[in-house]
């Protein structure tokens, strides 16, 4: 008798931790949660954060029933992370290491669920708390060393597809010399918003639709090459709009393309992952 009034009384005691814990996080982290709100927003290549706490949640909500049935145990080793991402979030802020600060948000809400519910908990929310690494805008050196031999690939792609689609180009670096004008490939066209995006999107998918945890790894990998080549082809369609009319290689119609492109690379990771189903389904293969 006493143990089935326990667990309840343990669960309601671990809910209020739980809620006490949530609001001094979003207090102690409202700044570095409202900067990057703000780099969501101003910055097309981190337009997917908005997305991610609402599909991390969802994900979280989905278990619901799964993590009721897990006891939940309060365990003060959990502080360690919290104390951690504290001390990382105060230290990267005073040197302005801006990444730091807000990956410790991610840190302390791991801690955070250790030390209210127990490990059994965070072994279970591992995969949602994952997906919130996606919403932390990456650091400015690593970004640069990704987008400018991506800019290279894209170019290389571009300059192969248009010369064997008939088209005169000549190629000098980022840059496509072309009949109706140069096409430089900048920064914003190095695919690596749709490299992110895609990177982020095949994670969820494989996780509503694919149980197998080799196909998952394969899905990830993958976005990597059809990231890859449909930026390439974006550049190629944008150098033969450009030859119709140079207006349709700018403004409206450029953000079109790039939209059309992404979706294709999404149907791309569709198609991949449909053949890996049958070639599995072929060979017997198993999880």
């Amino acid at each position: 008798m006493s143990s089935a009034v326990g667990a309840p009384a343990r669960a309601t005691v671990a809910y209020r931790q739980a809620a006490v814990f949530g609001i001094l996080i979003l207090l102690c982290y409202a700044p570095l949660i409202a900067s990057m709100a703000n780099i969501w927003w101003n910055n097309s290549d981190m337009g997917h954060g908005f997305f991610v706490p609402v599909i991390a949640g969802y994900i979280v909500w989905q278990q619901r029933e799964e993590l009721r049935a897990i006891p939940t145990r309060s365990d003060w080793r959990g502080l360690v992370l919290v104390v951690w991402g504290a001390a990382q979030c105060l230290v990267a802020t005073l040197g302005v290491e801006l990444f730091l600060a807000r990956s410790a948000l991610i840190l302390t809400l791991a801690g955070a669920i250790w030390t209210v519910a127990g490990l059994a908990w965070l072994k279970k929310l591992a995969f949602p708390l994952f997906l919130l690494c996606f919403m932390v805008p990456i650091p400015a050196v690593l970004f640069n060393s990704i987008t400018f031999p991506l800019q290279m690939v894209a170019t290389r792609l571009a300059d192969g597809a248009l010369t064997l689609l008939g088209v005169p180009v000549l190629r000098q670096g980022n840059i496509l010399e072309l009949p109706s004008g140069k096409l430089e490939v900048v920064e914003a066209c190095s695919g690596i918003r749709s490299l992110l995006s895609l990177t982020f999107l095949s994670l969820v998918y494989g996780y509503f639709f694919e149980r197998r945890r080799w196909a998952r790894v394969a899905l990830f990998l993958m976005t990597v090459p059809i990231a890859i080549l449909a930026n390439g082809g974006r550049v190629t369609l944008t150098g033969i709009l450009s030859q119709i009319n140079p207006r349709l290689a700018e403004g409206f119609f450029h953000e079109s393309t790039g939209w059309v492109i992404f979706m294709l690379a999404l149907a791309m990771l569709v198609v991949f992952h449909q053949l890996l189903i049958r070639t599995a389904g072929l060979f017997g293969a198993k999880a």
